[in-house]
């Protein structure tokens, strides 16, 4: 009866065990009970492996389960190769041929002293004794073949060093010394270097078990790999699935073991395959460098389009309770549930310009994550955010009430909220755990000996018992599993925590098994619950669920490993795999959503270089991009900048929907890893220009350090705003949030090499982007050095739009703008950053590029592109040739200051003869050249008018050359020290005073009545001619900042108000001047009127401004002549009655500004009827 592999197994477990060791180890009970339970095989080795390192001494070697299973597939192996070279009773034949009697005595008590050392599975289970299972009459001569064989496999493996760590089991010293079986197998092996030559080879059967042992003789992984490689052919299926697997185990072990996983390296660049097929299919990496190699799906085109809000999200992330707990110190009032978060605070991020508020931690949490944060040494943690009992809005948040509230006010002021969904596993006590513990990943024994569990039950159902391993609570393992103990049904399963296969389990959740279709339905009918309540859905985790990685974890193939210990024995083929997973789960829940309920937002946390295949085919409308962060921050520029420029040149549509942050509450903060200078805000602005959705995290913009724990309930430490950092978000972040339309989009995207003396300035980021004619240039140097270069010509990109055909072309800035490059055609622009103008020749630019000049970390972002012909003077042409490249505050002002350069001369000089002290003093020679100089400025202006010639200017050239001279206005100017020489009694008349003393007498102040006095003739307004800018220039005080920016509205409206009442016939400020404020637009602009909810408001600060400026200046001409102490003081006196008196009003009238004017003439009215009645 020929033997035939595998239907009569010598060993129970392949692996050479001796009776010595079977019984002081009690490997048969734990043998019956993996057998009887249908536990798979590794269970056995993992169990033998702790029961010998049990035992041994310190510092012997480690026995490892891995390679007891590999030995075990290595002898499968090499018992199929010896049964079909020497099929039937060859071995006994290879005897007989050396004169050896297979039956004869010399073998029989061989035989014997082998199957006592080394008993068979029969034996060992005691269904046959050891002289039985010899003599069966029907067996006896297969079990003589068999007997052979294993010897001499058995005394290979005493020459096999690659089991050393093992060597005591299968020990054959006893035999030898007992025994003739040195002998006979030695006679065995000669006789067999002879023949037979194994079919289809040139080497007998020792050749070939030899030379699986000498191929890699210190490694069993190299001599099962020969056996893969130089055997495959003869060795039937299910034996090379078994290397797979054995090798899978091994190399799972491994990594457990150090010797592979760890940390993450630097982030891979992002690459994709080339463009083919009508559904431009990309299968990519297939069989190749990418993580999933073997496990990859063809990749289609099927991008879910954006609702029209979408593209323009700018997200701002909280941690509910955090944030709660720090709006309650901010305002000095508890602040703990949704509904009482501050309207104030919604208006700031609104004005900040975000549109989304990614509410992080509101669903109702598990209790049992948060008793294992406390049980671990934070009695004040709560449940993590992502171990979830259910989505329900936790109670002490509010519940749904106040999230409905909240959502109602921030949608009112344009932001929309955002929820977590955490689809891959729920909290280790969840409503799921408990109702339907079948939905989870688990086996039905531990899947390491090892694991115990004798902690704390962490469930709040009295008829179900959940335990952490107990390794989790003393810091020596990291369980992939937690016990499940049903009390009603008397179960105990072992469920496996989630786990994305790059560190620890999470030991507070349980992983939910998506083979089972009730499962998906279930998640999918939860996600569109989520998706009903908010129209920005972040998925946690996401990557874990797409089919490529979720096999990959739980399911692997065979021969490619897992990610999750203990799986590898639990793989599946592709083909079983789709056969009961058939459809992408994220592609299925894109369509239902899109389908249920519309107008989702649906952005997926995904890594590992499955960025594109997430929005492009799966159709997720955005997706994470950690390579922005990881990139930027070590200054791999070169990297990211291959990143964008493999997207463009793959498709660009692609780059619009990365979700761009600088952390994320999984990662440090913003400036722990940025730091809070140029570099953080040069890395900022490329997030806020960049294509995609920013995501700004918790406390990134007020410059806190604390990494937030999804456990925390408050911030532990006590940070103060970091003021500086919030006004550099003002000044350069904020504006770019509010303006995310001209840089959300990618389809004019250009992406610009900036090039040095010799080559390519990869530190360097260059980019473009235009919607209609609106353009933004963005450039920044992540280096800590200086460069210099030119952006003329842009990257490849992807030119094609067919969505077929790959057309790889480039382009220029000036095409790319659309600048055009006509001659005398000038470019202007603006330098958000630094605030400076700048001027370009169109031609130039289109001919050589922009030639930019960087600092260490410095950025820049030109904005506000316009096109300009020069005129007949030449007066642009003149500008550029002026600046050379430089930038000014003002292209329009520095134009000016070239055309009327001697106006403008003039009128500096003019008012630069103010001195420091003001109106206080005016030194003697400003006494003296106040009057000439007055008359030089008035005779250019004059001048400057006729030039221009209108009617409309002859007449106000005609009227400056009869106006008063500068002697005159002089006299006028100086009253302001004849109201301070005076030594008034009355109590108005002194208050009037003080207000000069306090308010006009400064340097700045005193220039700004001066300018009124020259100007007030000629009704031009400053701007005309430049003199805004000199105001602007000369005009900066200490105690009033803005002053400078609106001394030209101030001075307009005062102009006006004087053309309007002409030379002041009334010496004294009354209601007629104050009623005409309301009448002209110059003073109605400076009083910032305006309408709300149907009511003109006025602003009380400028109101009760202009009231002082007015009232001075008419007092100023009405006293120049008055040397009267009691009529100066008089009119002191009526002047601060009249400021006072209408003060009170307005604030009576609620600074209305109908009532206010209503009012007002009611009074003048009266004032007029009883003078006309004094008079007669």
């Amino acid at each position: 009866m020929a033997y035939q592999s595998g239907t009569d197994v010598y060993f129970p477990y392949e692996i050479q065990i001796s009776s010595h060791h079977w019984h002081s180890l009690d490997l048969g009970m734990l043998s019956h009970r993996i057998q009887s339970h249908g536990i798979p095989r590794i269970l056995f080795f993992r169990q033998l492996a702790l029961k010998l390192n049990s035992i041994r001494p310190d510092g012997a070697d480690t026995v490892h389960a891995g390679e007891l299973n590999l030995y075990a597939t290595f002898l499968h192996a090499c018992r199929h190769i010896i049964d079909v070279v020497v099929s039937g009773q060859g071995l006994s034949h290879a005897l007989k041929q050396r004169g050896i009697d297979p039956a004869g005595r010399e073998t029989r008590e061989t035989a014997r002293s082998f199957v006592n050392l080394f008993p068979p599975d029969a034996v060992l289970k005691g269904v046959a004794d050891e002289q039985g299972w010899l003599e069966d009459p029907d067996l006896k001569d297969l079990r003589t073949g068999l007997l052979l064989r294993e010897m001499l496999l058995l005394r290979l493996a005493a020459d096999n060093p690659a089991i050393e760590s093992f060597r005591e089991l299968v020990d054959d010293s006893a035999l030898v010394a007992t025994s003739q079986y040195t002998n006979i197998v030695n006679i065995l092996k000669s006789s067999l270097t002879d023949g037979p030559v194994i079919e289809g080879r040139q080497y007998t059967l020792i050749e070939a078990l030899l030379a699986v042992i000498n191929s890699s003789p210190a490694s069993l992984a190299g001599q099962v790999g020969y056996i893969r490689s130089h055997w495959h052919s003869i060795l039937p299926p299910e034996i090379l699935s078994e290397a797979e697997i054995a090798l899978d185990i091994l190399n799972e072990e491994q990594r457990e073991r150090g010797f592979g996983g760890g940390d993450p390296g630097p982030a891979p660049v992002l690459e994709f395959g080339g463009k083919t097929g009508s559904m431009r299919e990309n299968i990519d990496h297939m069989g190749g460098g990418s993580v999933f190699a073997g496990y990859d799906y063809p990749e289609y085109e099927q991008f879910s389009p954006d609702a029209d809000w979408m593209s323009n999200v700018v997200l701002m992330a909280k941690m509910v309770y955090i944030w709660l707990d720090q709006l309650s110190r901010m305002h000095g009032y508890p602040i703990t549930r949704l509904d009482q978060v501050p309207d104030a605070e919604l208006d700031r991020l609104a004005a900040w310009g975000f549109t989304g508020l990614w509410l992080i931690g509101l669903w109702e949490r598990s209790p049992a994550s948060q008793r294992i944060k406390q049980i671990c040494g934070n009695p004040d943690a709560i449940a993590s955010a992502y171990s979830l009992y259910d989505y329900e809005v936790a109670a002490d948040l509010g519940g749904w009430d106040a999230l409905a509230s909240l959502r109602a006010r921030a949608r009112k002021r344009g932001i929309r909220l955002a929820s977590d969904m955490v689809p891959n596993h729920t909290g280790i006590y969840s409503r799921w755990v408990i109702q339907h513990p079948d939905w989870f990943v688990q086996t039905d024994y531990p899947p390491f000996p090892t694991y115990r569990f004798n902690g704390e039950d962490l469930s709040h159902d009295t008829n179900v018992c959940l335990q952490i391993e107990d390794g989790y609570w003393n810091k020596s393992d990291a369980a992939v599993v937690f016990r499940h103990y049903d009390r009603r049904t008397d179960r105990t399963r072992f469920i496996y925590h989630g786990n994305d296969g790059t560190s620890i389990p999470w030991n507070d959740t349980a992983q939910l098994n998506y083979l089972i279709p009730e499962v998906r339905e279930s998640v999918i009918q939860t996600i569109l619950h989520v998706a009903r309540n908010f129209p920005i859905i972040r998925f946690d985790a996401a990557m874990t669920l797409a089919k490529k990685h979720y096999q990959r974890l739980w399911f692997p193939l065979r021969g490619l490993g897992g990610g999750v210990p203990s799986r590898v024995e639990h793989g599946m083929s592709k083909e079983e795999f789709d056969t009961v997973f058939p459809v992408e789960f994220w592609r299925e829940v894109v369509d239902r959503v899109a389908a249920e309920a519309s107008g989702t937002l649906l952005l997926a946390e995904a890594f590992w270089m499955m960025e594109g295949y997430f929005v492009r085919t799966l159709g997720m409308h955005r997706v994470y991009n950690s390579a922005f962060m990881n990139m930027l921050k070590t200054e791999e520029n070169a990297k990211y900048r291959q990143t964008i420029k493999n997207v463009l040149e793959f498709n660009h549509e692609i780059l619009k929907r990365f979700v761009n942050f600088m952390n994320n509450p999984d990662e440090k903060t913003a400036v722990a890893q940025f730091g809070s200078q140029g570099k953080y805000f040069g890395a900022c602005v490329l997030l806020a220009t960049m294509p995609g959705l920013p995501m700004i995290g918790h406390g990134q913009i007020e410059g806190f350090h604390e990494k937030y724990g999804m456990e925390y309930k408050r911030a532990y430490w006590d940070e103060q705003v970091d003021e500086g950092l919030v006004r550099g978000h003002e000044m350069w972040i904020f504006p770019l949030l509010r303006r995310r339309w001209l840089f959300s989009g990618s389809e004019n995207f250009v992406l610009y090499d900036f090039h040095t003396v010799d080559s390519v300035d990869e530190n360097v980021f260059a980019y473009s982007n235009r919607v209609n004619n609106q353009r933004a240039l963005v450039l920044f140097n992540n280096r800590h050095a200086t460069t210099s270069g030119w952006i003329r010509e842009s990257v490849f990109f992807d030119s094609a739009r067919d969505g077929v055909e790959q057309k790889l072309a480039r382009t220029t800035l000036s095409d790319a703008l659309q600048f055009g490059f006509e001659e005398n055609t000038f470019i202007t622009f603006r330098d958000l950053t630094q605030g400076h103008e700048y001027l370009r020749s169109a031609s130039e630019l289109n001919q050589n590029g922009l030639y930019v000049e960087l600092g260490e970390y410095q950025f820049h972002v030109f904005m506000d592109f316009n096109l300009v012909k020069d005129d007949a003077k030449g007066s642009w042409r003149s500008l550029y040739t002026h600046l050379n490249g430089s930038g000014v505050e003002s292209l329009a002002d520095e134009r000016k200051q070239l055309e009327y350069a001697k106006l403008n001369s003039l009128f500096r000089n003019l008012l630069r003869l103010i001195p420091l002290s003001g109106a206080r003093k005016l030194v003697e020679p400003a006494q003296d050249d106040l009057p000439q100089a007055i008359d030089d400025f008035l005779a250019a202006l004059a001048d400057e008018l006729t030039k221009h010639q209108t009617d409309k200017n002859a007449a106000r050239s005609s009227k400056l050359r009869r106006a008063e001279d500068g002697k005159s206005l002089a006299a006028c100017f100086d009253s302001l020290q004849k109201l301070l020489a005076q030594k008034p009694k009355a109590a108005d008349a002194l208050m009037f005073q003080t207000r000069v003393a306090s308010r006009f007498t400064d340097q700045a102040t005193t220039r700004l009545v001066l300018a009124w006095l020259v100007l007030r003739s000629s009704s031009v307004n400053p701007v005309r001619y430049g003199l805004d800018w000199v105001l602007k220039q000369l005009l900066a005080k200490d105690h009033d900042r803005d002053l400078h920016y609106r001394s030209t509205q101030l001075l307009v409206a005062l102009q006006e108000l004087w053309q309007f009442h002409g030379k002041a016939t009334v010496k004294q400020f009354n209601t007629e001047h104050i009623a005409s404020m309301f009448m002209h637009p110059a003073s109605r602009s400076y009083l910032m009127v305006h309408e709300s909810e149907g009511t003109e408001w006025f602003n009380k600060e400028r109101f009760e401004e202009l009231c002082e400026w007015g009232a001075l200046l008419v007092l100023l001409d009405g006293i120049k002549s008055v040397k009267s102490p009691v009529v100066i003081c008089s009119r002191m006196a009526s002047a601060e009655l009249a400021i006072s008196q209408t003060a009170e009003l307005a604030k009576r009238v609620g600074y209305k500004s109908a009532l206010f004017t209503k009012t007002i003439s009611g009074i003048r009215a009266r004032s007029i009827s009883s003078a006309k009645k004094t008079a007669v």
